[in-house]
């Protein structure tokens, strides 16, 4: 009687979990598209498991600025753009918007060639695979609504598994990736230029712009108010650690694989996963394969989505995938050329990964640049007890969000330096 009233509690609390699941673990989540799977590919390819210990504080980072912008979201039911467009004026709120587009844009481009580079692993040419999932990405949303792409995008969320399972196959030496996850090396390590680039990268890599904005807005878009933050703040702790978990796993599956045998020099995720193959066996090859397919697509449907939400609320118009294209005309048709654009310029033929990387290097010098603004602007905003009424943040709150910050603008400005 007693086993049975302790299996019904504990099945009630993992049906909550499930039940509060859903833009935190999703904005999260995205954050591993294909430039944050290269990077920690190349951490194990290049440094084994010396760089694990990166993600104890890229976790609590992620979740101390996710959880303001989900409290902001649920406390006043406006999206981030929309409240610095009225705090701090339309001109402000159009250069953000600008460096936010141009981020963007250059990301989605970035997820395009994910999903090329990810089928091409199968020989899938890349004229065939990118326009059939661009136009997948735009039905989803434009003919979908709230909760049904909601749930599309939290089953893409749950495929990462594969790369938890593609770790598990590596066979990596379990007890020194465990040390090597709470203890940082010797400061030898630290001499190495490369060594310092990769602990930029991997930490920078966790909070960018876009992420903020997402999460707030689809905060509000499902209608989150203070007496349900609870469950939503759970959401995010929880999608921030799985996120984190799975860059674990890819650490260690490259660290378990490519780095002990001699490392290898990796241009693309895709490279990681080509280089998997004789190394740890072809489920590993295809479940890593499969897994950047997942987060190219996944992410290419999420950052368009994120700048349409950003930039129509900053510029007053109005949004949602509730509202039919006819309500929200500005929404949708920044969303459709995005899209277009994107896949066009990998369609293009004489795109090569080295534009591609270009891009990349690029993207990241606007997303560092941008971000110290975001994240300042997100401090003031929830501090001001006439938005947030008691939901401000306290003071022991406040430290851990002042010095995140402050870490964040040190690393965006150590990461364009190095760019």
């Amino acid at each position: 009687m007693k086993a049975s009233k302790t299996w019904k509690l504990w099945r009630l609390r993992v049906l909550m979990i499930f039940a509060v699941i859903g833009p935190g673990f999703i904005t999260a989540n995205v954050d591993n598209d294909p430039n944050g799977i290269f990077t920690y590919s190349l951490d194990g390819a290049r440094f084994g498991y010396l760089l694990l210990w990166t993600l104890i504080p890229t976790t609590v980072a992620l979740i101390v600025v996710q959880e303001m912008a989900a409290r902001m979201g649920a406390v006043t039911g406006k999206g981030l753009s929309d409240l610095i467009r009225e705090e701090f004026g339309f001109r402000t709120t159009f250069f953000i918007m600008l460096g936010l587009v141009a981020a963007n844009f250059m990301n989605i481009v970035g997820e395009f060639a994910g999903i090329a580079m990810s089928l091409d692993l199968f020989g899938a040419s890349k004229y065939v695979t990118v326009p059939i999932a661009a136009a997948v990405v735009w039905l989803m949303v434009v003919k979908g609504n709230y909760k049904s792409v909601e749930k599309i995008f939290l089953t893409a969320s749950f495929f990462y598994v594969a790369y938890i399972i593609a770790g598990v196959m590596a066979h990596p030496a379990w007890q020194h990736a465990m040390v090597a996850t709470v203890v940082p090396p010797s400061w030898g390590a630290f001499g190495n230029k490369e060594y310092i680039y990769l602990i930029v990268a991997t930490v920078g890599t966790t909070i960018a712009p876009w992420m903020q904005f997402y999460l707030q807005s689809s905060i509000v878009e499902k209608g989150v108010t203070p007496k349900q933050y609870t469950a939503s703040r759970l959401d995010v702790i929880l999608g921030c650690i799985f996120t984190d978990v799975v860059a674990w796993f890819i650490i260690v599956a490259c660290a378990a694989t490519i780095y002990v045998s001699g490392g290898k020099e990796l241009q693309t995720a895709a490279d990681a996963a080509a280089a998997l193959k004789p190394l740890a066996g072809n489920w590993a090859f295809l479940l890593f394969g499969a897994g950047l397919f997942n987060a190219s697509l996944f992410a290419a449907s999420i950052l368009p989505l994120s700048t349409a939400y950003s930039v129509s609320e900053g510029l007053g118009f109005e949004s949602g995938v509730d509202k039919k294209f006819a309500e929200a005309p500005v929404f949708y048709w920044l969303y459709t050329v995005l899209i277009v654009l994107g896949a066009a310029v990998v369609l293009w033929p004489r795109f090569t990964v080295q534009h591609l990387l270009r891009i990349t290097v690029f993207s990241q010098f606007i997303n560092g640049a941008l971000l110290p603004f975001i994240l300042i602007y997100m401090l003031i905003l929830v501090n001001k007890r006439e938005l947030m009424s008691t939901h401000t943040n306290s003071r022991t709150f406040n430290w851990i969000a002042w010095a995140t910050t402050i870490l964040m603008i040190g690393l965006s400005v150590a990461a364009i330096v190095m760019s």
